[in-house]
């Protein structure tokens, strides 16, 4: 069990610091909020920074359980991580600086017995997570493109109501076994993490979109929407668009003369998917055809033809739509 929690620590830290490079290289960031970005930043700092804590104490010991450093840090890292996923559930323009009120807790430190400091801390956690699920419920009129963030969103709240057992039962328990626990349950929850942005490497950019099509109001009024589609489809199917890597909702919306929201409402209310499936579907339809077509053009290049920015992207594309990856795809087609 050592063994394991050591490689899990190991894992997060290596975890916390990759993706910390690249929020602040800007992955993802277009899709979040000024304030979530920060959130991000000191979750991941926070998370390592436990993590590093923990290792420490599973090989050398010690009485971390009782040290008001590491009470602070959990109530840093809880409010942190609220606030990070606030922001990617939630409109930017919804945000306010009344949100930093969510750290006040971290004032009670000093004055917090030791023995009750950590316990509170989970509890002031499990609050959080019953927030975000609220929100995450609300955005049930959305299941269809929400798919894969709920699940994503479950697996992180059974995560948090077993550390939320562990911090609750430790005063009556063994402190070795809550830091084993924990810093397993850390470790597996930085594992889904990665594993999620591998294999749905757009997931920032599809919740974003629900949550825009979850909150926002009618914006067709006025709109000519026949006229509108007919022309999407010619920008779509003639002009091909979509083969630019760097197409978004805005470009999109701008040639069509329409607002990004205008345009997000458009495509969700006559086509039934989001604006990242959509475009997503056209490129792989192309992919498909120039898969038969080009029988020695390698897959890569195909991927990178019809706008995919990677391998990855495209590959999690296509089995996503297709069913299968591309390289089956051509085989099965192929001998047809």
């Amino acid at each position: 069990m050592l063994t394991f929690a050591l490689l899990l620590i190991g894992f997060s830290v290596g975890s916390a610091l990759l993706l910390l490079l690249a929020n602040l290289s800007g992955y993802g960031t277009a899709e979040q909020s000024p304030g979530s970005r920060l959130a991000a930043i000191v979750l991941l700092l926070g998370m390592a920074s436990l993590q590093l804590l923990h290792g420490d104490y599973l090989l050398h010991g010690g009485d971390l359980f009782h040290a008001r450093y590491y009470a602070a840090l959990l109530f840093c890292v809880d409010p942190a991580f609220y606030l990070f996923f606030l922001g990617v559930l939630r409109p930017p323009d919804t945000a306010s600086p009344l949100r930093l009120l969510h750290f006040a807790p971290l004032l009670l430190v000093p004055w917090l017995p030791a023995t009750l400091a950590v316990p509170l801390s989970f509890v002031f956690g499990a609050l959080h997570a019953l927030l975000l699920l609220r929100l995450v419920y609300g955005l049930r009129s959305q299941r269809r493109h929400f798919r894969v963030e709920a699940v994503a969103f479950a697996g992180f709240a059974g995560i948090a109501l077993l550390i939320l057992g562990l911090g609750l039962s430790t005063p009556w328990y063994s402190e070795r076994a809550f830091f084993l626990g924990y810093s397993s349950l850390i470790g597996l929850a930085f594992w889904l993490i990665v594993y999620l942005l591998l294999r749905f490497p757009d997931l920032l950019g599809r919740t974003a979109e629900a949550v825009r099509n979850a909150y926002a109001s009618s914006t067709l009024g006025r709109v000519d929407q026949e006229q509108k589609l007919v022309r999407l489809k010619q920008l779509m199917g003639e002009e091909k668009v979509y083969v630019d890597e760097n197409l978004s909702l805005a470009s999109l919306a701008q040639q069509l003369e329409l607002t990004p929201h205008q345009l997000s409402e458009l495509i969700n209310t006559r086509f039934g998917i989001g604006f990242s499936r959509y475009v997503r579907e056209h490129r792989v339809e192309a992919a498909k055809r120039l898969l038969l077509a080009e029988p020695d053009a390698s897959v890569l290049s195909i991927g990178l033809a019809v706008g995919f920015t990677s391998q990855s992207n495209f590959y999690s594309a296509f089995r996503e739509i297709a069913g299968e990856v591309p390289g089956r795809f051509r085989k099965r087609a192929g001998t047809d």
